[in-house]
């Protein structure tokens, strides 16, 4: 008896979502865009994934790793409470063009 497979639908990763970008940061390097208006209270992702084998407990997902820093950030940091990943969510409206930022938390500055 000769099985048929379904093909499997073409899987695309997208380490960050539609809405936004990487380009140059006037901040410092490259940030994270955003590329269309962002409603207050959106996920954006995970940008920090747990495990106690990580240098500092975290492995940095690439929307954590070009995410600028600001004492006055338009998104912020939350916990998902069962895997212990973070993840960032818009704390207002964020407009076209504008960058991402977050008040860094994590990490020692030395």
């Amino acid at each position: 008896m000769t099985k048929t497979y379904k093909p499997i639908p073409e899987v695309r990763y997208r380490p960050l979502k539609e809405c936004l970008t990487i380009k140059q940061s006037n901040i410092d390097g490259l940030g994270v865009f955003a590329t269309q208006q962002i409603n207050s209270g959106m996920v954006l992702g995970i940008c920090h994934i747990k495990d106690k084998k990580a240098e500092n407990g975290y492995w940095r997902t690439p929307l954590g790793g070009f995410i600028n820093h600001s004492d006055t950030p338009n998104c912020i940091k939350e916990e998902n409470r069962f895997t212990h990943n973070l993840f960032i969510k818009t704390n207002r409206v964020i407009e076209e063009g504008e960058e991402i930022t977050l008040n860094y938390t994590l990490y020692k500055i030395k």
